[in-house]
């Protein structure tokens, strides 16, 4: 068994993502950049966790993707199963597939390795993983009103060629009050 590219994207994302402040919106783009997802492929990944109530897509010129409450307490099992479906080690884990499971004396075998795959897997929390690795390159975050007077945040790189960013801020956010600081991600 193999985990693919697409969950190893996955988990990869989600890390960054728990690293950010509670509720951050970070940009398709940045997530690309900084989890080494080719952004074509990062949009299924997403629509998957989002369908998995792992991540909520905004759209808009403020839009991104947020972490949800679920996502932040997720296990790499979850992530995983989000993106793959469920995780088997052989086919014969399921109950069904196999007509030998009666006499075949490695089928114990297997499902211990099953169960001790699962555990591990099912108990790596995003959060704790998050937190593990939590150094690296700055993201900046901008802090805004919304039109219902609520606490908004945006995320981008930090460094200058993504400066412009804050100066060319779209008409939407004129008279809105922003605050930019910086917040740590690892690059990993």
């Amino acid at each position: 068994m193999q985990i693919t590219r697409a969950a190893d994207y996955a988990v990869r994302i989600m890390i960054h993502m728990a690293q950010q402040p509670d509720g951050a919106i970070v940009a398709k783009t940045f997530l690309a950049q900084i989890a080494d997802v080719p952004e074509s492929f990062l949009s299924k990944i997403l629509q998957a966790l989002a369908r998995a109530g792992l991540v909520q897509i905004r759209r808009g010129v403020l839009g991104g993707n947020t972490l949800t409450a679920r996502g932040a307490e997720a296990s790499l099992l979850e992530v995983v199963e989000a993106i793959d479906g469920p995780v088997m080690l052989n086919l014969c884990m399921d109950g069904q597939s196999c007509h030998r499971r009666m006499h075949c004396s490695a089928h114990e075998v297997w499902i211990r390795a099953q169960e001790a795959m699962m555990a591990v897997l099912g108990a790596a929390r995003i959060a704790e993983l998050a937190s593990e690795k939590g150094k690296g390159s700055d993201l900046l975050t901008i802090s805004h009103a919304t039109d219902s007077g609520e606490s908004a945040h945006s995320s981008i790189p930090s460094d200058a060629h993504h400066q412009a960013v804050i100066s060319n801020a779209p008409s939407s956010l004129r008279g809105t009050r922003r605050i930019a600081h910086r917040n740590p991600i690892s690059k990993g």
